[in-house]
């Protein structure tokens, strides 16, 4: 039967169209619907999605003209984005498109769950990058705002299996000045069950560079075998992305601080690169990062 789908829903097949503020309305309520990753609270928060600095593309099945397959939301931007908050604020002013510099993918749905056996992502990120490039010659960089949604499992595991690789000494020592009722990383934890917490600075101060550390290591050295532990990681990954860059307090949501502490991730995308970090990845369980991140994970990847 799986077999039969992807021939049936192979990628040669599908459509790319770009759903705006003026397509039907049926088809923006399947849009509210769908939404996996940053919940539409509104008609507005919608509008705002789909205003002139942002696009939206969908792949659709000929036999299937009105059912979105899968589908990317795009912000374009001056700039790594760093807040997922601050790109969805409703009443941030529209900015001009044609000097944006960079194009923020922060959310990719899958729609049809009879399908999630067969990948479309990787063909849907490609193909938008080149629509991106030919309506926007000046975009440089081709990148994500993603979540990291199993961060805090692996580290809590960590944590209660006490793991003495966790934490240096002087990172300890950091710790202990803000938390002395308990000491290595049940103090870490003890920080981080703190109400926003990165909102006090001299505790942020000493946590953030502690966790973008563990951050690193868990999205380049954790997993089984050749893949990635987090499920967002190893799809980026696997579609030929590097991990560019760890931001504190990119989603202060109650799900981005329970499922990762507030850290976002961004995965740049190199039109040059995209296939070699694919084959990387694929072949020999190669993540890619950049030379700041790579540092952070030294020892571990």
């Amino acid at each position: 039967m799986r077999g039969l789908l992807a021939n049936w829903f192979d990628v040669g097949f599908l459509e790319l169209k770009r759903i705006d503020w003026d397509s039907p309305a049926a088809l923006l309520e399947k849009l509210v619907g769908y939404e996996a990753v940053h919940f539409i609270r509104s008609w507005r928060d919608l509008k705002n999605r789909l205003d002139s600095d942002r696009r939206c593309y969908a792949f659709f099945h000929p036999r299937m003209p009105a059912e979105p397959l899968i589908f990317v939301e795009v912000a374009l931007v001056k700039g790594l984005a760093d807040s997922v908050q601050r790109l969805l604020d409703q009443k941030a002013p529209v900015e001009d498109a044609k000097a944006a510099d960079s194009a923020i993918f922060y959310s990719i749905s899958n729609c049809q769950r009879g399908l999630a056996g067969i990948s479309f992502g990787n063909f849907l990120i490609k193909r938008v990058v080149g629509e991106l490039s030919a309506e926007f010659p000046n975009l440089k960089s081709f990148a994500t705002l993603s979540p990291i949604p199993g961060l805090r499992r692996w580290l809590e595991a960590r944590i209660a299996e006490d793991d003495g690789t966790l934490l240096t000494e002087e990172e300890t020592a950091a710790l202990l000045e803000h938390e002395k009722a308990e000491s290595g990383p049940l103090a870490l934890r003890a920080l981080l069950a703190r109400p926003r917490w990165w909102k006090d600075a001299p505790v942020a101060k000493a946590v953030e560079p502690v966790l973008v550390r563990l951050c690193a290591r868990y999205l380049l050295a954790e997993g089984r075998g050749k893949r990635a532990a987090d499920p967002v990681a190893h799809f980026h990954l696997s579609n030929g992305a590097r991990v560019e860059r760890l931001n504190l307090a990119a989603d202060v949501s109650e799900k981005g601080v329970k499922e990762s502490f507030s850290l976002m991730v961004n995965y740049l995308y190199d039109p040059t690169k995209i296939e070699t970090y694919h084959e990387d990845y694929a072949g020999e369980g190669r993540r890619h990062a950049s030379t700041a991140v790579r540092k952070l994970a030294r020892g571990w990847a």
